[in-house]
């Protein structure tokens, strides 16, 4: 999987790129399960994560949002999540996209189910 970050309103540092690619990356054992076969010089899943200090307009305190997009195979996983230090942000965010997954691959074994059971009621 490859993990493109971006950081707005903050100072992009090595150890916020470690902290988010140990993060996310954690996320990609659920992404090969899927049994998707990867085309040939591309890449199976693409995630660009967003993380920024929004502005403090309007706001006590300083507030961090981080964003995911992850571009599968038929379907495009977004999740965000917002909270007062970055890390606990970065790692509610890996939370959502998680069970964004799990939904998407819940759903890909679904439509399978159903139409061998159409292909068995046929024959029947």
């Amino acid at each position: 999987m490859k993990i493109i970050i971006k950081t707005k309103n903050i100072e992009f540092t090595k150890a916020l790129q470690d902290f988010v690619e140990e993060k996310i990356g954690g996320l990609k054992k659920f992404i090969i399960t899927l049994k998707e076969e990867p085309i040939y010089g591309k890449t199976l899943a693409e995630a660009i994560i967003e993380v920024e200090k929004e502005t403090e307009h309007h706001k006590k305190g300083k507030i961090f949002k981080a964003m995911a997009k992850i571009s599968l195979k038929g379907r495009n996983l977004i999740a965000q999540a917002r909270s007062e230090d970055i890390k606990s942000a970065i790692v509610k965010l890996k939370d959502e996209l998680q069970q964004e997954i799990k939904k998407y691959k819940l759903k890909k074994k679904d439509v399978r189910i159903r139409k061998q059971r159409k292909i068995k009621e046929e024959d029947a």
